[in-house]
């Protein structure tokens, strides 16, 4: 995994005039999500999923890093494709200012040392740097978990030795609040959404003016997920902790892995909670809509930051698809707004665009 940066995974760029054909790759807790794009034209693209079972031989995040990589070779296949640039989103680095960021070591380093914690988005600039540096070509991200656009009362936690930390499906979130506004007709300065991102793990984010001005940690905090605790009963988790029958890892792994509809269900599938039910499994049912009602009670603190004042609640990511959850949770909160869902599968068509722009010219990559 480690190496010197080729000088070419930094910011050459192709020649001006030749098409430009992007790989993307978006990692996350359950499945990776791959794509290639051809001057904005999107020619392929396939979300590979991962089961709980699946991923059980993994104690960390990094022991998957080979079987990731494989996943994304096996993928591209024997395509003589040559590629512009290679780009994902990025994992938990240090705080950030959304934008396209070029690949360089001391991203490496933070992600390998995950940094602010173990998450399967710290694989991405990784996979970017092997891939880029086997095709020679330009490696990117773009607005990774770690962007920061907290105001400041959103940082207190309720006691100075803990600040409040703005990880987010920022991505995701950021390309959500550009298509809500344009279905709004407003502009996206202009603008107040709640959105939440759901998938494996759950977003839900106060977005005004396009900056997520307050979210909850996916990773500690919110609803749970399909294998998230989300926030826990802070007493109760106290003596857990102390307990003397968990490791520190033990601990962290029920908190991000075994937890949510794993640890109730043994499954981490939605379609397969949703079979269950429709078989007349009423304690699925109960379990499944516990969840809705926890992501209805962060949308509700969401619209207090933003004082009312929302254009539109929406729903995204891969959860948003199913009609029984989004509907539980519409019941709950549209009093607050129009609720509007968007799967989120403009997601990679944002990494391609953003890079996009870069290769033209048209926008500066940052440095991490």
């Amino acid at each position: 995994m480690r190496g010197e940066l080729p000088k070419n995974t930094r910011t050459e760029l192709s020649e001006p005039h030749s098409p430009q054909r992007i790989l993307l790759i978006n990692p996350g807790s359950t499945s990776t999500k791959l794509a290639v794009f051809e001057e904005g034209r999107e020619i392929r693209n396939e979300t590979v999923r991962h089961s709980s079972a699946e991923l059980a031989g993994y104690s960390t995040i990094w022991e998957q890093f080979p079987f990731r990589l494989q996943t994304c070779r096996r993928w591209i296949g024997g395509q003589a494709d040559r590629f512009s640039a290679v780009v994902a989103n990025g994992g938990l680095l240090r705080p950030v200012e959304g934008g396209v960021y070029a690949i360089n070591e001391r991203m490496l380093r933070d992600a390998r040392s995950n940094l602010q914690g173990e998450h399967a988005s710290n694989l991405s600039s990784e996979l970017v740097f092997e891939l880029a540096r086997e095709r020679k070509c330009c490696a990117f991200i773009v607005d990774p978990v770690s962007v920061d656009e907290f105001e400041p009362l959103a940082r207190y936690s309720g006691h100075p030795s803990i600040q409040r930390k703005s990880l987010s499906h920022a991505l995701n979130i950021h390309a959500a609040a550009g298509w809500a506004a344009g279905e709004v007709h407003k502009p996206l300065g202009e603008s107040s959404f709640v959105i939440g991102h759901l998938g494996g793990g759950i977003s839900i984010a106060a977005v005004r003016a396009g900056r997520i001005v307050d979210v909850n940690d996916a990773a500690s905090d919110g609803p749970f997920s399909p294998e998230r605790t989300g926030g826990l009963p802070l007493q109760q988790f106290i003596s857990l902790c102390f307990s003397g029958s968990h490791s520190e890892r033990e601990i962290r792994s029920l908190v991000m892995g075994k937890g949510g509809l794993v640890s109730y269900l043994v499954t981490n599938s939605t379609e397969e909670v949703e079979q269950r039910i429709h078989s007349g499994d009423m304690k699925a049912k109960e379990i499944y809509e516990a969840m809705a009602y926890q992501i209805a009670k962060e949308i509700g603190a969401m619209a207090a930051v933003l004082k009312g004042d929302v254009d539109a609640v929406v729903l995204s990511g891969g959860m948003s698809r199913s009609a029984m959850l989004t509907g539980w949770i519409e019941g709950r909160v549209k009093h607050i707004s129009s609720v509007m869902v968007h799967p989120g599968d403009d997601e990679m068509k944002t990494l391609a665009c953003r890079v996009m722009n870069v290769l033209r010219g048209q926008e500066q990559a940052k440095e991490y």
